[in-house]
């Protein structure tokens, strides 16, 4: 048989009754527990949320052990939670690189050289090479794209890699 009305926390009044009931005994039990730093006024009213969401299943008789023990929980999980942020938080991030000033130099002038180079290509060749070496398509979906053969994909793409190689000799 089902519940008798009177049993049921899911109605507003006994609720309502059950949080006037529990929450200050219910905060305190957290805050001698666990002390402030965890928010235990959020964790109680998290307990209360999971009461009302569980409400169908929960009788008045047991609705205080449900309580403190969801909100036991959450402060354990909190606590848990805030471990691993101290953990990550004491590692210091590299704030230096393998690299020597003239690496960094070298690595500049050639990005500039190769973005010189990339505009001396046609609008034709850089739009293929581009779709190819960038966007990682293939000469087919390239061919797709543009409405060209194959073909033609092919032969811009290799005119830019040549054109390329003479633009940036030096390295």
């Amino acid at each position: 048989m089902g519940k008798k009305l009177h049993d049921n926390i899911c109605e507003e009044p006994i609720f309502s009754s059950l949080f006037n009931k529990y929450s200050k005994d219910l905060h305190n039990f957290l805050y001698y527990k666990f002390g402030e730093l965890l928010n235990p006024k959020d964790k109680v009213q998290e307990a209360f949320i999971k009461l009302w969401e569980n409400c169908s299943n929960i009788s008045p008789d047991k609705a205080k052990s449900f309580l403190f023990t969801t909100a036991n929980n959450l402060m354990l999980n909190e606590a848990a939670h805030q471990k691993v942020v101290l953990k990550h938080q004491q590692i210091k991030p590299k704030s230096y690189t393998n690299e020597n000033p003239e690496f960094l130099m070298q690595e500049a002038e050639y990005l500039q050289k190769l973005q010189t180079a990339l505009s001396n290509l046609t609008e034709a060749q850089r739009e293929a090479f581009m779709m190819n070496r960038v966007e990682g398509k293939r000469f087919k979906e390239i061919a797709e794209i543009l409405d060209i053969s194959t073909k033609a994909v092919e032969k811009r793409i290799y005119g830019a890699l040549e054109k390329l190689r003479q633009d940036i000799k030096e390295l």
